[in-house]
């Protein structure tokens, strides 16, 4: 009997949230409602942007969807009319339909004229977000590259979680002779040149793309509207760190986020191991990692990263 209630309600559920949806898009067409103020979270991926993302997605000033966007923002350009080069949205494909789009769903979806939003696709496409909304918040998540590029090798290993969206890529994947034949997590320009590369030159490939589009893109963002977080510093001391997170953007930071952040290290999110820092150092990708290092310290040093 338990469990028929408990389905009784999670449909009733599903049902109100569809109607409220219906009410909200005719409002918005009605109305001509205007978001405001959106949150950007950007970062390499496996970078901690899940953990901050759905931190932000528990303030109550915030609409969030509470999952990634990017099959959202591939229908609205989908990579295929640009030739599979990367997946970055360029400036000049920022219209007001596109706005009007990304304003809809949000809104319909949580009655709110204020949201955050994250992928591990938008750190690309900064310029093209920043024009549909000149007014967004930007917090980039910055993580050690010993560490980053671990948790990419891993997430390479997990196809079926981060590769969904790959197979109409045309290219054969052959990385590694063939151990990993589904590409994973985005696609950045240059790509092709590492389809039969080994996994961590693939994986410092990434973290070096997306690195360096982040902070080239950060020159033209309002310095009010940039918040740059360490995910070293959340592991220190995540209260405080996402006090300062929530204060930049200029969100309450009440008692329920506080209690929050205090426990929020306790059950992380999408976390393949214990949480810590240079956990690298003890994996069995140490020599990989260590190989390719050289590569990308120079961006790791302009994040702020030193040896």
């Amino acid at each position: 009997m338990k469990d028929f209630i408990e389905k009784v309600y999670k449909t009733l559920a599903f049902y109100q949230g569809e109607m409220m949806g219906a009410v909200r898009g005719l409002r918005f067409d009605a109305f001509s409602v205007e978001t405001h103020d959106p949150v950007f979270v950007v970062g390499c991926s496996r970078a901690g942007t899940t953990l901050v993302y759905k931190t932000l997605s528990e303030s109550r000033d915030l609409g969030s969807l509470h999952r990634e966007t990017h099959d959202f923002w591939a229908q609205l350009h989908p990579p295929a009319e640009r030739q599979w080069a990367s997946h970055e949205i360029p400036e000049e494909l920022a219209n007001d339909q596109d706005r009007r789009l990304v304003d809809k769903l949000f809104y319909t979806t949580t009655g709110k004229t204020r949201f955050v939003d994250k992928n591990n696709q938008n750190g690309l496409s900064i310029p093209y977000l920043r024009s549909l909304y000149p007014d967004a918040f930007f917090i980039y998540v910055k993580r050690h590259p010993g560490d980053n590029i671990h948790s990419l090798i891993e997430g390479w290993r997990r196809a079926d979680t981060f590769a969904t969206w790959s197979d109409r890529l045309p290219a054969e994947v052959a990385i590694e002779n063939g151990r990993f034949r589904r590409w994973c997590f985005f696609l950045a320009e240059g790509w092709r040149d590492y389809l039969t590369a080994s996994i961590e030159e693939v994986c410092a490939f990434q973290y070096r793309k997306m690195n360096q589009a982040i902070l080239a893109a950060r020159q033209t963002v309002d310095p009010e509207r940039w918040c740059e977080v360490r995910y070293e510093s959340i592991l220190d001391d995540p209260v405080e760190t996402f006090r300062g997170i929530f204060t930049h953007c200029r969100i309450p930071f009440d008692a329920h986020l506080e209690r929050h952040c205090s426990q929020v290290l306790e059950n992380p999110y999408n976390a393949f191991s214990t949480i810590g820092k240079e956990k690298w150092k003890s994996t069995g990708n140490r020599a990989r990692i260590e190989k390719i290092l050289p590569q990308v310290w120079p961006v790791a040093q302009a994040m702020g990263y030193r040896e």
